[in-house]
């Protein structure tokens, strides 16, 4: 007899249904898994066999050979361990055939018999439910992590004794103490308030700006101007996350080992890896298991990247093409791992290895030749993806003592002003697979029906035949006016607007 259930193998964030089957037939006694296994799935004999036995219902000294199906498809970690000790269970006839083959089964075994929560139970739920199937037996640490995923029936065991018993085992029940996660939920990113920032107007402006159209913005500017201050308010200013976006980010978190916790993540993430990350570590990889890095988790977020120019130039030109498609794709010899990427990226830079160059109330000790050579380190290409390039200033002591706390602009007020700016960019755009004023084709905003009269874009004309934009960059003012627009609440930008929108593109150069 055969024994056979199901268990999901993940790739990214996509699963794929896996049939366990097992055998027992006559011969030496031998433990064999094929199907592509790596070495923590290979282990596996050790762990179901002694988990088994420590539980009571130990395997029958035979030859097993336990088949993971499709035999091509790569398989990793522990999670296979429970299917396998079900489906061979079945094998021995100690427990139901049939009620085994209802249930999908996921989870690692401890020697002891026990269940250990497992990381990716969330997206290799979703993924199954996705594909139709409904009952999961998972361990007692991750049942409520399972249980997020909508529709579908969850049963939580803490032993494979527990497992046999509800399949029909005859075995008597024996209490054990569960293996559960830590009592904390996943962290959220706490909501900084903007009117902590005195003065640099125009900076906050252009965050609200980004905000409302999900653009990318790039900070140049002394050590002390408020670059990371500002960049930490962002998320503040961005609307809640939608049911599917939560599940994305909490799968995400699930993925790369991090505690989900009973509720869904429901604000926007914050990425901020150091600048001695690899560019795995960036955009994802591993030699075995494909993980997601810091700009999968910082999807439906803000990756921010202080220090940019301190960054290797290959890790960060890996972000040029996940910015232009929403998407990380790594590539193995034999898999490809795919991974959301729709972040926010946000840049801050220093003008000089110093950091002094342009100060007001400082002097660059730096050589022409080496604050050029500086900022070259991000590439031209990557630069001409950033929507927002903004020159940022310390403030002065006559700023300050002028500064008037009725003028600052408080977190609440901002995030409500771009709910409705991105409420009227989704109107705008209802008929089209678009939401966002940043998502929006150059080739759509030129010529389709919301093109603006030439007379409207007569800077940006100019700005284009001088060389001062690539078309690339165009069509980024573009995009940016129509945001500056829906915030003003008008129908369509005016020439004033694409003005403000170049001011924004290029202030570098102001």
């Amino acid at each position: 007899m055969i024994g056979t259930t199901s268990a999901v193998a993940l790739l990214g964030l996509t699963g794929q249904m896996v049939e366990v089957e097992a055998d027992i037939t006559p011969g030496l006694p031998s433990f064999t898994i094929i199907g592509l296994p790596d070495t923590a799935l290979s282990n596996a004999r050790e762990r179901v066999r002694h988990a088994t036995s420590n539980a009571g219902c130990p395997l029958p000294a035979r030859r097993i050979t336990v088949n993971l199906s499709p035999a091509a498809l790569p398989k990793f970690g522990p999670v296979f361990d429970l299917a396998i000790a079900m489906a061979l269970l079945a094998a021995a006839r100690s427990i139901s055939a049939e009620s085994i083959g209802r249930v999908v089964h996921l989870g690692e075994l401890g020697l002891d018999g026990r269940l250990r929560p497992t990381s990716g139970i969330l997206p290799a739920v979703a993924a199954a439910a996705r594909l139709g199937f409904s009952r999961f037996m998972v361990p007692t640490g991750n049942a409520d992590e399972a249980a997020l995923v909508p529709g579908i029936t969850v049963i939580p065991v803490a032993s494979v004794r527990d497992a046999a018993i509800f399949h029909g085992s005859t075995l008597q029940p024996q209490p054990v103490d569960p293996i559960l996660l830590a009592r904390e939920s996943a962290s959220e990113t706490p909501v900084l308030e903007l009117a902590d920032v005195v003065g640099n107007r125009d900076a906050t402006q252009a965050l609200v700006v980004a905000a409302a159209g999900g653009h990318h913005l790039f900070m140049l500017g002394p050590p002390g101007a408020g670059k990371t201050m500002l960049a930490a308010r962002l998320p503040g200013l961005l609307p809640d996350l939608g049911a599917l976006e939560s599940l994305e980010v909490s799968s995400l978190r699930s993925l790369s080992g991090e505690i989900v916790g009973s509720q869904l993540i429901t604000r926007p993430p914050l990425e901020s890896p150091h600048h001695t990350a690899t560019a795995a570590a960036l955009v994802g990889g591993g030699s075995r298991q494909i993980r997601p890095g810091a700009a999968a988790r910082a999807s439906h977020g803000v990756l921010f990247i202080d220090e940019a120019p301190e960054f290797n130039s290959s890790v960060l030109d890996a972000l040029r093409q996940p910015i232009e498609t929403g998407v990380i794709s790594i590539h193995r010899a034999n898999a490809v791992a795919s991974f959301p990427a729709t972040f926010q990226l946000v840049l801050a830079a220093n003008p000089c290895p110093c950091g002094q160059y342009g100060a007001r109330d400082s002097e660059c000790t730096c050589t022409p030749h080496s604050r050029r050579r500086y900022l070259a380190r991000i590439s031209g290409p990557l630069m001409d993806r950033i929507d927002i390039q903004l020159r940022v200033q310390r403030i002065t002591a006559a700023e300050l003592r002028m500064a008037d706390g009725a003028d600052r602009l408080d977190t609440a007020t901002a995030r409500a002003t771009v709910v409705e700016a991105r409420a009227r960019s989704a109107a705008r755009l209802a008929e089209t697979p678009w939401r966002l004023n940043s998502q929006v084709p150059g080739s759509w905003l030129r010529t389709g029906p919301r093109r603006l009269h030439r007379a409207t874009t007569a800077s940006l004309d100019r700005a284009l035949e001088r060389g001062g934009l690539t078309m690339r960059g165009y069509d980024r003012v573009l995009r940016l006016a129509w945001t500056v627009a829906d915030l003003d609440a008008v129908e369509s930008p005016t020439a004033e607007h694409v003005g403000r929108a170049l001011y924004l593109r290029k202030s570098l150069q102001a």
